[in-house]
């Protein structure tokens, strides 16, 4: 006797009814059973065409190799054919014979045996093709099943699927392995996720993925210690990143700068300590980030303050508090460039952090949207801050916007540094602009008031256009101080901070051209 099969349940264990084919899904299928009885007779046509062609084709070849010629051999073979198709016997005896002692009268029947073998073949592989298309190799899926036909891939961020309707199909899921990627190519808005490739795991290692997101909301604006539970893997990671070094002379820039291959080598062989997206899988954290797989380094975020501790969204933005020149605490933060559900987040961040100024590196659509314009034509008001546009001045490669921001009595102001000139995933055309704005930058940031906070850096996704302008700030510094730079050991330092600074290695040779252009500088002042 058999025994009843289970019933069906759903991934929160309750009985689910079985699937019943509806009308219109059935009628769909015997469409489609009919269109491939179509396509099986076509097919069928063409491979029994191009038998009787390849039958022809070889009879004609055997009589010119019997030394007949291109026409005569074509009038034999239609005697042959009408030989052949005839049904009525109309042929002499006689004429059957010379046909027949033509046939035989070949040199040899290799060539013979061989059309019949092509003809064969062909017939067999018509045959094979039929069975094929006319026995369906599965059940097919009705169109309504989606459950049956939806595909399991992993996301790239979790917390996307904390949405009600589709909390019964992920809940089950076994969380899959940690993917790297590679972000040496274009990236695409999170509405396009298909277009990330995945590398193998190598050195480019995100941070661990053991540290709690509890340690890090705790105290908004603080920053927490690496975690000490770190697997080989990660170790290793951390390890490279504190210790590397390669200390460069103002002769062996110059050298460095234009040895394409080592920089490259150098490049890649640095980890790019990308954050595991599992570390923030907290519900709604997708809709503030503005690529999914581009997230804080969670011992270094900003945190903002919230009336509410415990409310996680309300304390998140992403961005990175960095270190400056000679391990300077907070000297810059690192963000993305804001979204339309982050503008009010941003200006919380900008107030909070008493920061004196903004850089903007990036346009506001470049194919797609890069940034939301976050700051108004003349006024507006955030969580309760005012800000006001005072000035405008249009410079040669960027503009500087002058703001005021007041909230609850207390008055600042505000420049922004707007650079267009520098497309995404690639470099400036000219190196001088980008070393001007660096140094227009930081003399902003020696004449800021005494208590001023970091200077907020930000393109689009925060990594590779930040980390170039944040890498050249801290190396015209050491250049100008220490008369070496040390690029390997900064990029490392911004990669503890933020993962995937200084984002490409062309952007990582444009670094070394450019420093190498201050040094000239440095070397052989301009006379006035």
């Amino acid at each position: 006797m058999a025994l009843p099969g289970p019933t069906p349940l759903n991934l929160k264990g309750q009985q689910r009814p079985e699937k019943v084919p509806s009308h219109s899904a059935l009628q769909q299928a015997n469409g489609m059973w009919w269109e491939k009885c179509w396509k099986t007779a076509v097919a069928v046509g063409c491979l029994l065409s191009l038998c009787i062609f390849t039958q022809i084709m070889g009879v004609w070849i055997l009589y010119m190799l019997n030394g007949y010629g291109a026409f005569p051999a074509a009038h034999k073979v239609l005697d042959l054919m009408q030989y052949l198709l005839s049904a009525t016997g109309t042929q002499s005896s006689l004429e059957e014979e010379i046909i027949q002692k033509e046939l035989w009268r070949m040199e040899s029947l290799c060539p013979l045996l061989a059309t019949l073998f092509i003809g064969i073949v062909i017939l067999g592989i018509g045959v094979l093709y039929c069975l094929g298309a006319l026995v369906p190799s599965s059940i097919p899926v009705f169109p309504d099943d989606r459950r049956q036909s939806m595909s399991r891939q992993p996301s790239f961020t979790y917390s996307e699927w904390t949405d009600p309707q589709q909390e019964d199909v992920f809940s089950a899921d076994p969380v899959p392995e940690t993917p790297v990627f590679d972000y040496c190519m274009d990236i695409k808005p999170e509405s396009d996720p298909a277009t990330l490739t995945v590398k193998s795991v190598g050195l480019q290692e995100r941070r661990g993925s053991n540290v709690s997101l509890t340690l890090d909301m705790c105290t908004p604006g603080s920053t927490e210690p690496y975690a000490a539970m770190l697997s080989p893997r990660e170790q290793s990671t951390q390890e490279y990143l504190q210790k590397a070094s390669n200390v460069l002379m103002a002769v062996e820039l110059q050298k460095r700068a234009l040895d394409d291959a080592a920089l490259q080598a150098e490049f890649f062989e640095t980890p790019m300590n990308f954050v595991d997206p599992k570390e923030y899988n907290i519900p709604g954290v997708v809709r503030k980030n503005r690529y999914k797989t581009i997230l804080p380094n969670t011992h270094s975020r900003v945190c903002l303050k919230a009336t509410d501790p415990d409310d996680f969204l309300s304390t998140y933005i992403n961005a990175n508090y960095m270190r400056g020149y000679g391990g300077e605490e907070k000297a810059y933060i690192a963000t993305q460039g804001p979204t339309v559900n982050t503008i009010s987040d941003f200006w919380r961040m900008v107030w909070q952090e008493r920061s004196p100024l903004i850089v903007m590196i990036t346009n506001i659509e470049e194919k797609n949207e890069k940034c939301a314009e976050y700051w108004p034509e003349e006024r507006v008001t955030y969580e309760g801050i005012e800000i006001t546009v005072d000035q405008l001045i249009q410079a040669d490669d960027y503009s500087l916007r002058i703001f005021t921001l007041q909230c609850g009595g207390e008055k600042r102001s505000l420049r922004q540094y707007w650079y267009t000139s520098w497309p995404d995933q690639k470099t400036p055309d000219k190196a001088p602009p980008l070393l001007e704005l660096v140094q227009e930058v930081e003399e902003a940031r020696q004449q800021a008031p005494p208590r001023s906070g970091p200077v907020i850096v930000h393109c689009s996704a925060g990594i590779g256009r930040t980390g170039c302008f944040i890498a050249t700030s801290i190396l015209s510094k050491q250049l100008k101080n220490e008369g070496v730079v040390d690029i390997l050991k900064t990029t490392c330092q911004l990669r503890l901070d933020r993962g995937g600074m200084i984002q490409t290695s062309e952007q990582y040779q444009f670094v070394h051209h450019v420093l190498s252009l201050y040094e000239k500088q440095l070397s052989c002042p301009v006379e006035e």
